[in-house]
């Protein structure tokens, strides 16, 4: 074989390397551009699900049945030294209801489903998943309408009208008021919760008030229907 012959194949065989280097070099480019757009997929949906509002739970509408409720009022020492973390709604004051200063107990889902309600007919109780003050969503507030053999914190719920004014008093005494939107009464049945834990203005923050009302289940120590103010923040 001649000089030059063994130098032509020599030089194919570097082309061919370097042809195939070159292959690999984008291949791996190719694989690293991939690898990078999935990690940027999978940061960008994790910063969505961060910054998206926590989804609304299915709970069932709170029910009278759950516990007996007692008639005590509170002593004034009781309500004064009342203490909640300085995010939390602390009291709850409708002027147009006379209702002031009355606490907001938070309270969660139990086993059944429902949520839990006071167990008392003058407190009331803040759904701990629902909204905090002045926060993204609706904050759902519930108080009973009548006790053992007397009426409840919110016995009046129903006559309040459109513009009428509801504060709410933090942990840290900073006040929230919400201003009545409008009502709706509800078949016990056929509460929609998922419109209850929604604010009625999407883009403000609500506070969404019920209670029972209308007449009592046969057998039972339990009303038929709902009514449920829906409010917005009007100030803080």
């Amino acid at each position: 074989m001649s000089k030059k012959s063994i130098i032509k194949k020599s030089m194919q065989k570097v082309l061919r390397r370097r042809h195939y280097v070159r292959i690999i070099g984008f291949t791996l480019i190719l694989a690293g551009l991939a690898m990078g757009a999935a990690a940027f997929s999978l940061w960008y949906q994790d910063q969505e699900a961060k910054d998206a509002p926590p989804p609304i739970p299915q709970v069932l509408s709170p029910s009278e049945t759950q516990v007996p409720v007692s008639v005590a009022k509170p002593t004034e020492k009781e309500v004064e030294s009342y203490q909640v973390a300085p995010a939390l709604p602390k009291y709850i004051s409708i002027p147009t209801l006379g209702i002031q200063d009355v606490r907001v107990l938070a309270l969660g889902v139990l086993s059944d489903g429902h949520i839990a309600t006071p167990g008392t007919a003058y407190d009331t109780g803040w759904y701990k998943d629902s909204a905090k003050p002045g926060k993204e969503g609706a904050m759902f507030i519930y108080g009973h309408v009548a006790g053992r053999g007397g009426g409840g914190i919110f016995y009046n719920l129903h006559k309040l009208k459109s513009g009428d004014k509801i504060t709410v008093t933090r942990g840290d005494n900073r006040t929230y008021t919400y201003q009545v939107v409008s009502s709706k009464t509800y078949p016990v049945s056929h509460v929609d919760m998922d419109k209850v834990l929604s604010p009625i203005d999407s883009k403000t923050p609500g506070l969404n008030l019920m209670t029972c009302t209308w007449d009592v289940v046969n057998g039972k120590s339990e009303f038929n229907n709902r009514v449920v103010v829906f409010t917005s923040l009007v100030s803080d």
